[in-house]
């Protein structure tokens, strides 16, 4: 049997995209249907504008950080695709890190290639990158946070989570559980904090045995009285202090054009367009009247309450617990797009050595009704966007059956997984709370 090893997968996916950026050069210039990402032709835009010495929010629709464009510089003097090679190098790195993640888990070097394998050959990712997407570069910078994490270099991870925040705003959802895992029980001055092996993954019953002693009256009580530690404290003043330091300086360069497009929108965004959300056929219809404060809460209501569940059941388990968010957040979200659904592929490989879940059994049923509601909304949208038909209503109805697919498919996933916090309770930690319970 054939053994593939990190390396040459790596250099198989780096030629393969190598190959795609070559590719959809020739079918720009060839076909009708462009290859390149209609974003990456903002992106450059702006990055033209930024090299004049101009705003990059001088291009309409650009709603970007600009970092985004100053990256992009080199575009308008080395090569037009300047762009694909480094989201495409982001890319690669999202597999290297996923390995190094599994393996600081104790993962066997097996089981690592193939969770890599899942993300660096799924053809959604691939194309993300070479077709001029960045997300790539937002799961790179998310991936090395959980690394600084799981290290305990936690001076690293609040400067990444300060930047990766300021660039795209929805990895604001990840602050209540890292802010949870930064524990008394994990932390302690002048040691790293101990990781569990995946080896001593625990069982179905040993889990339950494990949330009920998380719940109990003792560990409620340290969590209160350790809420407002010095890493904690810490964390949030390195994060903050860098998102509002860049906020700061690209209002300065740029005003209200910069506070607007890149933060103020995507937290008011209402999309009139056809999207895979089940509140588009809603905002569709009344576009021209702003929604009134209930009907902003009804859309909202079911996000946070879903995202505070997964947060307080899965927190230890900080890499699961960002992957369910994620992709709780993505399909109760007002807008949801395809490019969304990779903020959660980077993520799905960190879980599979967890997962009871075989790929010919009930795996294989996930993938082909999620597929199945997909590509079922698809028809509806080419009917709609290409052949002018007026299927707004089927197309709304076929975004409440991705919803129940995206709904069905997290259920199995969290059912299927074997729960393992990430750090080991330091001892020490344990025998002084157990005196001071008994002193009380």
């Amino acid at each position: 049997m054939v053994t593939v090893n990190l390396k040459w997968l790596l250099i198989l996916s780096a030629f393969l995209r190598v190959f795609l950026i070559i590719y959809g050069e020739w079918q720009d210039t060839h076909m009708e249907v462009r290859y390149t990402d209609v974003d990456y032709l903002v992106f450059s835009d702006a990055a033209a504008l930024v090299a004049a010495g101009k705003s990059p929010y001088q291009r309409s629709t650009y709603r970007y950080s600009p970092l985004i464009a100053f990256l992009l510089v080199p575009n308008s003097f080395i090569h037009p695709s300047w762009g694909k090679f480094i989201f495409s190098s982001s890319d690669l790195l999202v597999g290297f890190l996923i390995n190094a993640i599994l393996k600081l888990r104790g993962v066997p070097e097996k089981l690592c290639t193939y969770s890599v394998m899942v993300w660096l050959l799924n053809p959604f990712t691939f194309t993300i990158g070479t077709r001029g997407n960045c997300e790539p570069i937002i799961c790179a910078i998310i991936l090395w946070i959980i690394l600084c994490l799981m290290k305990g270099r936690l001076v690293q991870a609040a400067f990444w989570y300060g930047l990766v925040v300021h660039i795209r705003i929805y990895p604001i959802i990840y602050a209540l559980p890292i802010i949870l895992v930064l524990d008394p029980l994990f932390f302690q001055y002048g040691t790293k904090p101990a990781l569990v092996n995946w080896s001593s993954r625990k069982s179905k019953s040993q889990q339950t045995s494990s949330c009920k002693k998380l719940m109990d009256p003792c560990c409620i009580c340290n969590f209160l009285t350790s809420l407002f530690t010095w890493r904690r404290i810490m964390f949030g003043l390195i994060s903050g202090a860098l998102f509002f330091l860049l906020t700061g300086l690209f209002f300065f360069l740029y005003g209200w054009d910069f506070l607007h497009e890149a933060l103020l929108y995507h937290l008011t965004r209402a999309d009139p367009r056809h999207n895979f959300s089940i509140y588009f056929y809603h905002i569709y219809l009344h576009y021209e009247h702003e929604l009134s404060n209930l009907e902003k809460l009804v859309s909202f209501l079911p996000q946070i309450i879903v995202q505070l569940v997964l947060v307080f059941r899965f927190a230890q388990d900080f890499p699961f617990c960002f992957f369910v968010q994620t992709v709780a957040f993505v399909a109760f979200n007002k807008v949801m797009t395809a490019q969304y659904f990779v903020w959660f592929f980077c993520l799905l490989p960190l879980i599979l050595p967890w997962t009871n879940m075989k790929l010919g059994g009930k795996g294989l049923v996930c993938i082909m009704v999620w597929m199945a509601a997909q590509g079922h909304w698809l028809l509806w949208g080419y009917l709609l966007e290409f052949k002018g038909k007026n299927v707004f209503l089927q197309l709304w109805v076929a975004g409440l059956l991705f919803l129940a697919a995206n709904t069905f498919v997290l259920i199995n996933i969290i059912q299927q997984h074997t729960y393992s916090p990430i750090f080991q309770v330091h001892q020490s930690y344990c025998a002084t709370s157990k005196k001071h319970v008994k002193q009380r």
